[in-house]
């Protein structure tokens, strides 16, 4: 019947510009392949961590190594998400996530098999590169699939909800699979979960490809500027100074092209907001203090107090367990009280808590430094969604999701560059260096706590 083929085209071409839905799909099923995918890297960021005296103990390379073996993930992660977004409408969204899963997959298989720390350390850097398709791909994915914005809202809040507790039970995971089996099982059980997300595609609606242009050259230079700088700071020495006058020369270069690019990985004129700069400058201290911090405290436990693999992870619980709901909660506070209210909570809070991680030494009881661990964990996590709403109110609608990369390749950056410095630092000397690093991250966010109270005057709606 007419009628009937009508209704049936209509449904067809629902998502036309989007998406081409196959008879089976279910937006469900693209949820789960989505929020699985983003689950699966986002546990890579914390997993290894736990891990990292097992891998030196048995492929060697010293604290350089161990630190390497995190930034070579977390750098190309940040890095090419710059330009991962663009890519991703321009092969669709389906493509690039299912070559970006199989690719991670693979590079996970080869990280698990490394013979040689520079073997781990170049699977991380292809693991990291994968990563950074598949997180754009994945939420693309999950926006495709719902027409209705309340239910897209859902799912976003779930997908985002995926990743804070894929966070919270690395450590434990890593632990747990650290002991029961050995180190590289933290890379095999990547395997069956990214076949299980590879299966869950197939059912999922093919995306359209969309033109976007695409910054080689600007992205090229990104890559190289924040290697050599992280090579600089973990590297130290005659060679560190070379790679820091390179990493100089690529970030004048980088400015230079950049303002000459139609369509730049990194428009600079987002940056003369200053909402913008607070945003990006308050992201930035909260992933230094976390990711250096479980950085440093993982070695703690285990080199200084003894603590095993296992017992570790389970030590960091108590911090990673409560983010996801003080993600929650200080989302109903910006929507309640504006960002400025739960923004200044978040960072005064994250700072106290690292200056009270400053009475910890060799022998402060496990359990009580978990618990002094807290108040940072739950700083940022409240600093965390007003950043991010400060940053999304402070550029046009049709640059959001440009932003959204701006803002979160910057945290992926200092997240790798807090765990560069703060290794440096303990690795003159643990105790000193650890208070020093501490002291270091508390001190930013002072200086990012009195940048917020002076741009939250502003009116809430540009706070």
């Amino acid at each position: 019947m007419p009628t009937d083929q009508t209704r049936r085209t209509a449904r067809l071409d629902a998502g036309k510009g989007e998406s081409r839905k196959g008879p089976s799909h279910t937006p469900a099923l693209t949820l789960t392949a989505a929020l699985l995918g983003f689950a699966l890297i986002t546990l890579d960021a914390s997993v290894v961590n736990v891990a990292l005296p097992a891998i030196g103990s048995a492929l060697g390379g010293g604290l350089s190594g161990l630190q390497w073996t995190v930034d070579a993930y977390t750098l190309a992660f940040a890095a090419l998400m710059l330009s991962t977004g663009a890519f991703a409408d321009r092969a669709g969204a389906s493509r690039a996530y299912g070559l970006g899963i199989a690719v991670f997959t693979l590079a996970s298989a080869a990280c698990g098999l490394a013979p040689t720390l520079p073997v781990l350390i170049g699977a991380r850097v292809v693991q990291g590169a994968a990563a950074a398709v598949v997180l754009p791909a994945s939420l693309s994915l999950v926006r495709h699939a719902y027409a209705d914005p309340a239910q897209r809202a859902k799912a976003v809040a779930l997908w985002g909800a995926g990743g804070s507790v894929a966070l919270a039970l690395g450590p434990v995971a890593g632990g747990a699979l650290t002991a029961a089996w050995d180190w590289r099982g933290i890379f095999f059980i990547n395997l069956p979960l990214g076949a299980v997300a590879l299966l869950l595609l197939v059912r999922a609606p093919r995306s359209e490809r969309r033109p976007a242009p695409l910054d080689l050259p600007g992205q090229l230079i990104a890559v190289v500027t924040l290697t050599a700088l992280t090579f600089a700071v973990i590297e130290g020495g005659t060679t560190g100074l070379a790679a820091f006058a390179v990493a100089l020369a690529g970030a004048v270069l980088f400015v230079r092209v950049e303002r000459r690019q139609a369509h730049p990985v990194v428009p600079l004129g987002l940056f003369r907001d200053r909402a913008v700069r607070v945003s990006v400058a308050a992201g930035a201290a909260c992933s230094v203090a976390f990711y250096g911090v479980v950085f440093v405290f993982s070695l703690f436990f285990q080199q200084v107090q003894g603590r095993s693999a296992l017992y570790t992870g389970l030590l960091f619980l108590p911090m990673s367990g409560l983010i996801g709901v003080t993600n929650v909660v200080s989302g109903k506070l910006t929507a309640r009280h504006g960002p400025r209210l739960p923004m200044l909570i978040g960072q005064a809070l994250a700072a106290a808590g690292l200056l009270g991680l400053l009475s910890v030494g060799s022998g402060t009881p496990a359990v009580v430094v978990a618990v002094l661990l807290v108040p940072m964990a739950l700083g940022c996590a409240l600093t965390v969604p007003p950043l991010t709403v400060v940053m999304m109110e402070s550029v046009p609608a049709e640059r959001a999701g440009l932003a959204a990369g701006v803002l979160n390749a910057a945290r992926q950056v200092a997240g790798g560059l807090g765990i560069a410095v703060f290794g440096a630092l303990v690795g003159g000397g643990f105790a000193a260096g650890m208070r020093a690093s501490l002291t270091l991250a508390a001190a930013l966010f002072a200086a990012t706590l009195v940048l917020s109270f002076r741009r939250a005057g502003r009116p809430a709606s540009r706070a």
